[in-house]
């Protein structure tokens, strides 16, 4: 049996991103013995993010379709799905510290996601704009 691959979304200060579609760093841990060890990181381009690839639908892969799960603050039900159909199980949950949201995942004490605001799917700038309105 391989342990499995979990990826969490994570934020520049290290904690978990609340939004998966606009994450472009995800660290990438191998669970061996119940204890989760980070084997490398996915650094994507802002075209590559989630949420670009989503909206694309062109078909092709992701990097995170090499993970089994994948752990963010929420995520559509859209996005959730297409990663499904490639293998990887998208979880959203309300946990900011990575290695905490990993061991509440394995332990089925994964506190739930946040909810999924679409204002998150927009771009940071077209945010900014439509928040001060």
């Amino acid at each position: 049996m391989t342990e499995p691959l979990i990826a969490v979304a994570i934020q520049e200060h290290g904690q978990l991103s609340p939004h998966a579609g606009r994450a472009v760093h995800w660290n990438v841990y191998v669970v061996s013995n119940g204890q989760p060890e980070l084997v490398w990181s996915i650094h994507l381009s802002k075209t590559g993010s989630l949420h670009e690839w989503h909206v694309r639908g062109d078909g092709n892969r992701h990097p995170l379709h090499g993970v089994d799960i994948a752990l963010c603050g929420s995520a559509g039900e859209g996005v959730a799905r297409r990663l499904a159909e490639r293998g990887t199980t998208l979880v959203a949950t309300s946990e900011s510290d990575p290695i905490t949201a990993i061991t509440a995942y394995l332990n089925s004490t994964l506190a739930p996601g946040l909810p999924h605001e679409e204002i998150e799917c927009l771009d940071p700038e077209h945010r900014k704009a439509v928040s001060k309105n």
